[in-house]
């Protein structure tokens, strides 16, 4: 639910998302087992989708990112929590953050299907950027 403020939208909810998945043989991409960059860019739009759905009932569009890091490495048969919210709603915008964090990692040096959860998650890309659902395509009223 927004507000009218002086013509601006005041965030009255707050709407958040949270996945988590394992990295798999078929994700990684480069030697080493490195999964790429753009596998994480990839869990942010997944993201965004279920939160312009929560938002307006609509799965939108993702207009632009205007930050992303990629702060530590990923490997297959790590888990990987993507988390997103949206901090801002306009019009037909909305603006969101994301964080991508490691949670478990394998442990092939003591077996084959070892691992352990990390005792501190371990933050491996950051990102924001801009989403759009269209004046007729929002299904949920401000």
């Amino acid at each position: 639910m927004l507000a009218a403020n002086k013509n601006k939208y005041k965030m009255e909810k707050e709407y958040r998302s949270l996945i988590r998945l394992r990295m798999s043989a078929k994700d990684a991409h480069y030697g080493g087992n490195l999964v790429d960059g753009a596998h994480m860019v990839h869990l942010f739009g997944d993201v965004a989708t279920e939160l312009l759905i929560m938002t307006d009932g609509d799965e939108g569009l993702f207009c632009a990112y205007d930050n992303i890091e990629f702060l530590a490495p990923v490997y297959a048969g790590d888990y990987i929590e993507a988390e997103g919210w949206v901090t801002k709603i306009g019009n037909t915008s909305r603006k969101m953050e994301f964080v991508a964090r490691k949670v478990i990692i394998p442990r092939p040096d003591i077996s084959d299907s070892a691992a352990d959860v990390l005792p501190e998650p371990i933050i491996v890309c950051r990102a924001s950027g801009t989403c759009v659902v269209p004046k007729q395509c929002q299904r949920i009223e401000r």
